[in-house]
């Protein structure tokens, strides 16, 4: 039997498999489809202290191998979610996250205090990739100082697992996760969404109402992999590998570059069962070749 459990600083998962926010709706949406004791935790859409209404449509495009999306953190807002629908989720048999996001580090510290109070929540993502409003729109994780002083404000007042979800539109993702030990975080997840655009040759237009968006999909995991590896040399907190998850396989890279979890994202989309089958594909993979422990994969990749 191999032992599939992770633990990531007090968060503990029964695999190494989660679902990634924005991707997922808040778990109900695939009810039908995942059973959710297989897998070892679901992080519901983001999160804002206010309701959001999203960008304009079409906020959406297909790309060759992935996925463009600008859909705006449309939400009902932390009260709304912790009202009506917290309630309907609390008791789903395996972990449930929620991604937070603000445009203020004012908006962060409150819609993470809102979460906090929820008893089976046990973690948050703090999703840094949002437009700071008070510095032009440059999103909080591109710098060392503006992640810095998010994740601190959020740490004085959140107390469970706080995992800080990364930019990889940054020069140096390393350094920008060093910070993000530094502050307070407990984990990391990498890479969100890189930065793109695709354009409509015969209406001269742009296919997103926002001109750019966030592309995902099988087209960015080698980059993802690139970073979550440079990063698993930087620091010394957990990491949580995403981009272009689509496989056992997929996964299995993640945790040799030196992740301990996963999340997949917009395969969610294509199969919505998939993170059951990789949750089951990496159990496999660990019994065909000898590991008694999924955690014994983490960083077990050979470079010489």
């Amino acid at each position: 039997m191999v032992n599939t459990r992770v633990e990531l600083k007090g968060l503990s998962l029964r695999n190494p498999v989660l679902t990634a926010s924005g991707t997922f709706g808040y778990g109900e949406e695939f009810a039908d489809f995942v059973d959710f004791s297989k897998i070892g935790g679901i992080i519901v859409k983001g999160t804002t202290i206010h309701h959001r209404e999203g960008n304009p449509y079409p906020r959406m495009a297909e790309t060759p191998s992935g996925m463009l999306n600008a859909v705006g953190l449309q939400n009902k807002g932390a009260a709304y979610f912790a009202e009506h629908i917290y309630p309907r989720i609390a008791n789903m048999d395996t972990n449930v996250l929620v991604n937070v996001s603000g445009s203020t580090i004012e908006d962060y510290v409150a819609c993470a205090e809102v979460i906090q109070s929820l008893d089976n929540i046990p973690a948050i993502e703090l999703n840094v990739s949002c437009p700071n409003v008070k510095q032009g729109g440059m999103a909080f994780g591109v710098t060392t100082e503006g992640i810095s002083k998010v994740v601190e404000a959020v740490r004085k007042v959140y107390h469970k697992h706080l995992m800080v979800k990364l930019s990889p539109n940054v020069t140096s993702i390393a350094d920008i996760a060093k910070a993000a030990e530094a502050s307070g975080a407990d984990s990391v997840s990498l890479i969100n969404t890189l930065m793109g655009m695709a354009i409509d040759a015969e209406k001269r237009r742009p296919k997103l109402s926002t001109i750019t968006g966030g592309l995902s999909g099988a087209c960015v995991k080698p980059v993802a992999l690139r970073m979550v590896w440079q990063v698993s040399k930087a620091v010394q907190i957990p990491i949580i590998g995403l981009g272009g998850i689509s496989s056992a396989e997929d996964a299995i890279e993640f945790l040799l570059a030196g992740a301990s979890a996963i999340e997949i994202g917009t395969a969610n989309f294509i199969d919505p069962s998939i993170s059951q089958k990789v949750a089951a594909g990496i159990e496999d993979y660990c019994e065909r070749h000898g590991f008694a422990s999924v955690s014994e994969l983490t960083g077990a990749l050979i470079t010489d």
